[in-house]
């Protein structure tokens, strides 16, 4: 029998996806075929992970709770039968995939093993309690270690034709020098203040950095960038807060470099080989090791501590973010 692989992946934030891509690559290096991907919609996976040439094909299945909990191990059962897999890895602890893939009769069920998912797997090589600890990332390094997966790179890395997307966004590609704000986060507490983005962009205006600043935020904080533009008065801000990932991408692939908080958006850029810079103030950075995010931080920051007080972003000030810019920006490139 001819492998066929599919990765499970479950969460629904975009940078928790992104920062699998490293892995999700190494097992179809591993195994030299092509991977089938299952993830919730919510990622929009099918929109930028469609020209990774490692990947064949993305369904989506939303992972649902209560009454609908055997509603989605259904579905899954029916993707599992239709391609007749020869191994199902997943990529996070969730017993849905595992117990839909036992049903299918999958002869290769690979997972983490946390918890209960132990009971479906086919294998007893699994991590083991005391990884409960170790973030998503590390969880991922570790099965793939165990099972002798060669990790080639750790990095995040998102082939985009961006070709595709212009069509569908063309008021996005303008004219000038543009560069990116990622305005917004899942987690209030971790965004930066309006009025600080706005004296960011001041300092950066007076030193010809742009033409556009790209505000990069979802559609359920668009209030962020409209306060933005409405408080600075200025003409310079493109609001993107309606635009699907598709529109966000195409704001980043066309940014001299992105500034954001530490969310979807600033993983993305990253990954899309955009020089990306991080706010952070309130979480740890030592959760972004993995990744090419240059990261500013206020004076006397700890790592590892959570603070869920957003008022504590104004620690880092919009002088120290400007300095640091200043600093470790290429002018060489013509930014």
């Amino acid at each position: 029998m001819s492998k066929k692989i599919c990765i499970v992946y479950t969460h629904h934030k975009l940078g928790d996806l992104i920062w699998q891509l490293p892995y999700i690559k190494a097992i179809s290096e591993h195994h030299n075929v092509k991977v089938d991907l299952i993830l919730r919609e919510k990622t929009q996976a099918k929109n930028i992970l469609k020209d990774l040439k490692h990947i064949n094909n993305i369904n989506y299945n939303n992972f649902r709770k209560g009454i609908y909990y055997w509603i989605d191990v259904w579905k899954l059962i029916k993707i599992f039968k239709k391609n007749n897999y020869s191994h199902v890895y997943i990529l996070d602890k969730v017993n849905k995939p595992a117990i839909a893939a036992r049903i299918s009769g999958v002869k290769n069920i690979i997972g983490p093993g946390l918890g209960n998912q132990k009971k479906y797997l086919t294998t007893n090589i699994r991590l083991s309690d005391n990884d409960w600890k170790l973030n998503y990332s590390e969880q991922s390094q570790k099965l793939l270690e165990l099972h002798n997966i060669k990790l080639n790179n750790q990095y995040p890395q998102i082939d985009v034709d961006i070709k595709r997307f212009n069509e569908n966004n063309s008021d996005l590609v303008i004219d000038g020098k543009k560069i990116a704000f990622g305005v917004d986060s899942f987690e209030d507490y971790k965004i930066w203040y309006e009025e600080d983005f706005i004296k960011l962009a001041d300092r950066l205006y007076e030193k010809k950095l742009f033409d556009y600043i790209y505000l990069i935020c979802g559609p359920d904080k668009s209030y962020i960038a409209k306060k933005i533009i409405e408080t600075s008065k200025k003409n310079y801000f493109i609001d993107c807060s309606q635009k699907d990932l598709t529109g966000v991408i195409t704001a980043i692939k066309n940014s001299s470099f992105f500034v954001g908080n530490n969310s979807g958006p600033l993983n993305l850029a990253s990954a899309l080989g955009v020089k990306s810079f991080g706010l952070i103030a309130n979480d740890p950075i030592s959760e972004l090791k993995y990744s090419k995010i240059q990261l500013i931080t206020p004076e006397g920051y700890k790592d590892n501590i959570w603070i869920r007080d957003r008022k504590n972003m104004k620690r880092l000030t919009s002088e120290k973010v400007y300095n640091t810019l200043i600093e470790k920006l290429d002018y060489s490139e013509g930014i």
